[in-house]
């Protein structure tokens, strides 16, 4: 009997040993289940913020290409600016050089229009210096007849004697 019970101490000491270790067991298995919904909370939480810069990030690439395409029409805007500037510089170059021109031609016209009056007043004096002639000429013309028709007349009166 004392071998019974000390196989019954033995078994009880077994099982108290058996039952800490489960115990103990146990508080480990609760302690990685807890562990377990840590990660898993965590796993969700960082899934969520995943989601959220998934998110975020297509809409950072979003406003990206619409910044490269509103820089590349900046880019055009500037070219085409720069473009138009440097027409505008030739049109205003070829402008004054017009406006230059104009001037030169309005002088140069201005002056052949003086020339043309004085040649105008210098014609009317010459004519009018023609017709004077003329009429002396026709006058002389006239008197030579005379004194012609005289001559004729004293020759033939003459011969007469």
């Amino acid at each position: 009997m004392d071998k019974i019970r000390e196989k019954m101490s033995a078994l009880r000491t077994e099982a108290d040993n058996a039952v800490t270790r489960a115990e103990a067991a146990e508080a480990k298995n609760k302690q990685y289940e807890q562990q377990l919904l840590e990660k898993e909370q965590t796993i969700t939480s960082l899934n969520v913020q995943i989601a959220r810069l998934d998110g975020e990030l297509e809409a950072s690439e979003s406003k990206l290409q619409e910044a490269k395409s509103a820089q590349a029409d900046g880019e055009h805007s500037k070219t085409t600016n720069d473009s138009l500037a440097r027409k505008i510089v030739l049109l205003e170059e070829e402008l004054d050089a017009a406006e230059k021109n104009v001037k030169e031609t309005t002088e140069k016209l201005r002056q052949v229009d003086v020339k043309a009056e004085h040649f105008e007043r210098q014609v009317q004096r010459v004519e009018q210096e023609r017709d004077q002639w003329e009429t002396k000429y026709e006058e002389m013309v006239a008197k030579f007849k005379a004194s012609q028709a005289e001559l004729d007349e004293l020759v033939k009166g003459m011969e007469g004697v």
